[in-house]
């Protein structure tokens, strides 16, 4: 008998012990992307590699990451931004303009780190007094490199006589798209090139649109950061490909898909910047000192299948990718 009052007398004391002992709760991002695309992906893992360093991975059971893709859906990013607010979840990691922009409109309160957006005057989230939005952080862009992107062309091509036809296809619903347009429509008048730009409003678009700006008999094609352009790359680069028209672009990430060459941010380090943030603040539970911040790496690569194909000499100062 008086073991058994002893077992029963343990057992108390483990269910007590176990009672006031909780289990530290586990923190949990909300990944939001807009769409399905290779090179925003690249964000995605730089995040999620920024946040295993900092000390916050699945595999050791410290963070948890809800990921969802809209699939270019627009009331699908909508209902996840809700979800994710309504959980609640600890933070928000954001990819792509359209992503930032919901989650920003759908929560005040939890932090967001944005990657692969432009800066919050370029999204116009700014309030009245010119500030924007308090929980909005992680890395973004300004285009201001669009006018050194555009440049490529004439310096890569080297016409002999004549002005250069540079063409574009853009979605008028992106902010970053209409404003790098409207940069390098500028910069176009003195580097002697002519831009011919025609609108697109889905990705299901962009292969008559493309071929219609082809028949314009364009020199090149410059793809800008609009998400239309990302997720429908491989349609444009077999297009252009068959009229021999080489491809330049703003984006890294792009010249691993078909691009000749291009300087821009490398999106695996854009989302890196923004994990690095985001870690910071999962370790100390506070915002102090993180801000939106400028994009801090970017590249001048080739791809030089694409520049042997179009028999374009590149400068030793590019890096080469595959």
């Amino acid at each position: 008998m008086k073991s058994l009052r002893n077992i029963a007398l343990l057992s108390a004391i483990a269910l007590t012990t176990a009672c006031s002992s909780p289990e530290k709760k586990v923190p949990v991002v909300g990944f939001i992307e807009a769409f399905e695309d290779a090179t925003v992906g690249q964000a995605r893992t730089g995040f999620t590699d920024a946040l295993k360093k900092g000390g916050y991975s699945e595999d050791s059971k410290t963070i948890k990451i809800e990921y969802r893709n809209a699939q270019g859906n627009i009331p699908n990013l909508v209902q996840i931004a809700n979800y994710y607010v309504n959980q609640p979840v600890n933070l928000l990691a954001t990819s792509t303009t359209l992503s930032t922009l919901t989650a920003s409109q759908k929560t005040s309160t939890i932090p967001i780190f944005a990657m692969v957006s432009p800066t919050p005057e370029r999204m116009k989230v700014l309030n009245g007094q010119g500030k924007a939005p308090a929980n909005l952080f992680g890395a973004v862009e300004d285009l201001q490199y669009i006018d050194t992107s555009f440049a490529l062309i004439p310096q890569l091509l080297k016409p002999q006589m004549g002005r250069l036809k540079v063409g574009v296809i853009y979605n008028q619903s992106e902010p970053q798209s209409t404003d790098a347009l409207d940069l390098i429509k500028a910069r176009a008048a003195g580097l002697n090139v002519d831009v011919i730009a025609m609108p697109v409003n889905t990705s299901a678009d962009a292969q008559l649109v493309t071929k219609a700006l082809l028949d314009k008999t364009i020199d090149a094609f410059f793809a800008l950061p609009d998400n239309t352009v990302f997720a429908s790359f491989e349609t444009i680069v077999k297009s252009c490909d068959e009229k021999f028209v080489p491809i330049f672009s703003s984006e890294a990430g792009l010249v691993q898909r078909g691009a000749v060459a291009a300087f821009g941010a490398d999106m695996y380090q854009w989302g890196y910047q923004a994990g690095e943030q985001a870690a910071q603040y999962l370790k100390t539970g506070k915002t102090d000192g993180l801000k939106p911040e400028m994009v801090k790496i970017r590249k001048r690569v080739y791809n030089p299948t694409a520049a042997a194909k179009y028999h374009i000499t590149v400068p030793t100062s590019f890096t080469a990718v595959k």
